[in-house]
């Protein structure tokens, strides 16, 4: 079932929306997964597959604002200081609360950048009720990320580095040769499923193209 928790942002006049999935009955006595999804701006959809669990254990999918079902923020592109983890801990801790679930033990399952901020929400007091935490593909530096992602760069074929250096010189991402050569890195690097990409990884592409705000700022 699908509902809509409101999230009250500091800075903004009017009050935001936080779509979210439940899979299960949380009134149950199993502990709730929450499933954190990458991007930003990647949305819920290709961790659905994480469905198979609903047995064991009541499920919340959710898209972080700016995202997916989500309110969307456009007007806030490029805007640094409104884009940072401490929005999304917060949007995290509000469906915690909107849901009951605040006091409560939960365990949580993020993904990429899901993992980067529910790393700083699970070393504060106010995650005294978590009980498990899985991090998935995420990473605890982005220098040390940046080093890696510019070594797996280095053994692609030279025409689609060119084309990758060339999009950055000129920041054009939305030409035919671009988007290409970055589903070769996908293909290597993202996801080794095939065919590619599966109706679930589409789905993630497609929010991306369809509102880059998140994405494009942090």
């Amino acid at each position: 079932m699908e509902w809509i928790a409101q999230f009250k942002v500091a800075g903004l006049s009017f009050p935001c929306e936080t779509w979210y999935k439940i899979i299960g009955d949380l009134r149950s006595e199993g502990v709730p997964l929450i499933i954190v999804h990458g991007g930003p701006g990647a949305c819920h959809e290709y961790l659905l597959p994480l469905a198979d669990l609903a047995p064991s254990m009541p499920l919340v999918f959710y898209d972080q604002i700016g995202n997916g079902r989500s309110t969307h923020l456009p007007d806030k592109a490029g805007d640094e200081e409104f884009w940072t983890p401490e929005l999304f801990i917060d949007e995290f801790q509000n469906l915690m609360r909107h849901l009951k679930l605040a006091d409560r033990p939960i365990n949580v399952y993020s993904y990429s950048w899901g993992g980067m901020f529910i790393a700083q929400w699970a070393a504060r007091p106010v995650a005294a009720n978590l009980h498990r935490l899985v991090i998935a593909s995420s990473l605890a530096s982005i220098n040390v990320w940046r080093i890696g992602i510019t070594a797996l760069r280095k053994k692609l074929p030279l025409d689609v580095q060119e084309v990758l250096d060339r999009a950055e010189e000129t920041l054009e991402f939305e030409t035919p040769e671009y988007e290409a050569a970055v589903e070769v890195f996908y293909k290597r690097h993202l996801s080794f499923a095939r065919p590619w990409p599966t109706k679930e990884v589409q789905a993630a592409l497609e929010w991306f193209t369809k509102d880059p705000t998140t994405y494009g700022t942090m």
